[in-house]
């Protein structure tokens, strides 16, 4: 899959993250382990490994851990290391998960990611893939917004101060030229800060007249009668930025090389399959929903949130940088240093093997 061209930006080399935590767009903090495992007779552990501990939300963003843990792809590859799993809430919870070495490889969205990173001082962790793109919306309802612009004055959810859908939004704000001090959330738009698991509540009792949210919340709005106003995926390049990706311990991918590769075998294999049987990865996402979660989602959400998705192995390392820079001039994020936050070189591998052509780091690849 061809990789996004990097934008022409040059990041502060000495910079820190503020205290301010980046969370991933998820329902909550704890994680869940799953301990369930089907290995192959006369499998082979890998790199003499007992078991690879894999990170995920129960989230249709990560369609790709989703269909790959249900069908059984991790486990294919990884032989008779088991793979083990946690799901997981939200983004700091996993970032904290992987830091104390609960887990080893997790699906997760971009602040996450970048906060992690910055915290560490670029020890913890690489992003090492990507996983999906898109399936961020604004939310609104019909009767109270009609256009864009009718969006100034009104009360916008957005999933958590800091997050990826909240500066986002913020960004778009100020490019509209309104004004909205990014901690309160007052301004030109009231900007509410509301968890993903309790806006559809808020929505249909009226206290917020719209919300920039990814999916599925953003179908159940819809389910609800809201009206998609924007979808994000129209403000960027080629309609792609990441949503989703895929991150390692340091220690872990320095230490076990061969089971890393392992997994972004699988996870490249899980996306070309979900391609050439889309109905039947649906169905195999929601079956693992509802073993997560313990609901699956209805067909008037699942089916357009399904749609929205773009699933890519490419991790558009280009559109992470530009995050970075929206939270950056949103006064949420000093500048940070993301030099060496990717390391693509067994993504690459496993592509080239594949036949696929090679993925960009942007500039910010590990030396």
């Amino acid at each position: 899959m061809p990789a996004t061209k990097p934008l022409r930006r040059t990041l502060a080399t000495l910079a820190a993250l503020p205290l301010l935590v980046l969370a991933g767009c998820g329902y909550g903090s704890q994680a869940k382990d799953d301990g369930g495992v089907d290995i192959a007779a006369g499998a082979e552990r890998i790199d003499g490994l007992d078991s690879v501990r894999i990170g995920y939300f129960g989230n249709v963003t990560h369609a790709t851990a989703l269909v790959g843990k249900q069908k059984g792809f991790f486990q294919k590859e990884l032989g008779a290391t088991e793979a083990k799993y946690a799901v997981f809430n939200a983004g700091p919870s996993e970032i904290e998960a992987l830091n104390s070495g609960s887990i080893d490889i997790g699906w997760i969205g971009p602040s996450p990611a970048i906060n992690g990173y910055a915290k560490s001082k670029g020890k913890n962790l690489r992003i090492i893939g990507g996983s999906a793109s898109g399936g961020v919306k604004l939310v609104v309802n019909p009767e109270k917004i009609k256009s864009l612009k009718d969006v100034k004055g009104k009360r916008i959810a957005t999933p958590q101060l800091g997050n990826t859908q909240d500066v986002a939004f913020l960004n778009w704000v100020a490019e509209q030229g309104w004004k909205v001090d990014a901690q309160s959330g007052k301004g030109d738009v009231t900007v509410v800060r509301s968890d993903n698991k309790v806006t559809p509540d808020a929505f249909k009792s009226g206290s917020v007249d719209g919300a920039w949210v990814p999916e599925p919340t953003a179908s159940k709005l819809v389910a609800q009668g809201g009206k998609v106003l924007l979808d994000e995926s129209t403000l960027w390049p080629d309609e792609k930025f990441v949503i989703t990706n895929i991150i390692v311990s340091q220690k872990f991918l320095e230490e076990h090389p061969k089971a890393v590769e392992a997994v972004l075998k699988a996870s490249v294999d899980t996306n070309e399959w979900i391609e050439a049987n889309p109905d039947e990865a649906k169905a195999a996402a929601n079956e693992q929903l509802a073993q997560d979660t313990g609901k699956a989602l209805p067909a008037d959400v699942l089916d357009p949130a399904w749609k929205s998705i773009r699933l890519t192995d490419d991790p558009l390392a280009a559109t992470l940088e530009a995050q970075a820079d929206h939270a950056v001039k949103a006064g949420l994020l000093e500048q940070p240093d993301l030099n060496g936050i990717y390391d693509l070189t067994l993504l690459n591998k496993v592509l080239k093997a594949k036949g696929e052509p090679a993925v960009d780091d942007a500039g910010l690849g590990a030396q």
